[in-house]
């Protein structure tokens, strides 16, 4: 019974033993500045091609807080822009494409 108990830690301890390795070694990951224009375009041009209104207005928000740090009349036209999106009953389609205009911003795959 007593050889039983040994040969179970001895089992135990070398599992452990080879089991740990040594830590990997620390990476540094660059954290690249996001455009905040990108989410916008991309949110207006899904709209553009069809994409209708859905839980992307949960984001709206932050989107023109983002502009708004860049330049805040465009924020302003950006906020009537969304506000107007998001309480039309139809397509987005036109008021996307107004909004953009208003925005100069352009995408040569919208047509």
């Amino acid at each position: 019974m007593r050889i039983d108990r040994v040969l179970v830690g001895l089992v135990l301890s070398t599992g452990l033993v080879v089991g740990c390795k040594p830590p990997a070694p620390e990476t540094i990951i660059e954290v690249k500045n996001v455009d905040p224009w990108a989410q916008v375009k991309a949110t207006l041009v899904n709209y553009i091609k069809g994409k209708p209104v859905s839980s992307e207005v949960t984001t709206y928000d932050a989107m023109i807080d983002n502009i708004r740090k860049i330049d805040s009349a465009k924020a302003d036209i950006l906020k009537a822009g969304l506000d107007e999106i998001k309480k039309s009953k139809g397509s987005p389609v036109s008021k996307a494409r107004e909004l953009m205009k208003k925005l100069d911003l352009s995408d040569p795959s919208v047509k």
